[in-house]
């Protein structure tokens, strides 16, 4: 949808005033999203339709297609697969994402299924980092990992510039990555995962306070970003690099151990 376009509904959604719509126009033109990226079609209701029922029709249009063409990508069948993980911060129904798309797709009764939920940005990582713990102890398996955040019922109608940001920071979109324990898969793997790092920070008061959801001064829901935000990923993002370089530097020291040695 066309920036203009999206502008055009907020107002004519008659729910925000004139400097909540002003401040939207500048992040939006900063954000980088083409004309062509994709909204919920309920937000182009008027008024804008904001409903469970909305949320679920947004998560099967994006997890069934992500879901969908992953299969036939890797030419596999969905009975084929082990473990199935969905992130999605926001949303949380029952029954879960994933059991729904176990239904949808007639999975095995026996698959194991996990919903992860209320982990912002780090959810996708986490996910990959549960995977791979899974397989390591369950050999001979495929994992599919959906990464998805959903727009619907989380959309912010208020005046809190701190809240308006998540209003133009993300539109429709879904991942979905499949992980293999198979020895039959080494050769047609894109990538192998060597190393995973994960930090923590929820112990420190600004990374906890970060991302938060909270209501406005007129009661109204929806998740607040700090300015803190960018420094508190920096940190992060600097505590994980020195930890994945330490264990590189550590794995190359012993080859060259072993390659002097043999």
């Amino acid at each position: 949808m066309p920036h203009s376009m999206f502008l055009k509904y907020a107002y004519l959604d008659n729910q925000m005033d004139a400097d909540s719509l002003s401040f939207q126009v500048k992040i939006t033109e900063k954000s980088g999203f083409s004309e062509e990226t994709g909204i919920p079609d309920c937000m182009t209701l008027l008024p804008t339709g904001k409903s469970l029922s909305y949320a679920r029709d947004e998560a099967e249009l994006v997890i069934f297609s992500t879901v969908s063409d992953l299969f036939k990508k890797n030419n596999i069948v969905p009975k084929s697969i082990d473990i199935l993980i969905i992130d999605s911060s926001m949303v949380s129904p029952t029954p879960s994402l994933s059991a729904m798309v176990v239904n949808k797709f007639i999975m095995r009764s026996n698959i194991m299924t996990f919903n992860l939920s209320g982990m912002g940005c780090s959810s996708g990582i986490l996910s990959v980092s549960l995977a791979k713990d899974l397989l390591r102890v369950r050999r001979n398996s495929l994992a599919i990992i959906v990464s998805t955040e959903l727009l619907n019922v989380n959309r912010y109608i208020g005046k809190d510039p701190s809240m308006l940001l998540t209003n133009c920071l993300f539109r429709t979109s879904g991942a979905a990555i499949l992980l293999s324990s198979r020895d039959q898969d080494k050769r047609k793997a894109k990538y192998e995962l060597q190393h995973l790092v994960r930090t923590n920070r929820a112990k420190d008061d600004q990374s906890y306070n970060c991302v938060f959801q909270d209501v406005d001064s007129e009661m109204k829901l929806w998740v607040s970003i700090s300015k803190d935000t960018v420094k508190v990923a920096g940190d992060a993002l600097k505590t994980n690099i020195g930890s994945i370089c330490r264990k590189m530097r550590i794995q190359s020291r012993l080859c060259a151990l072993l390659h002097a040695r043999f």
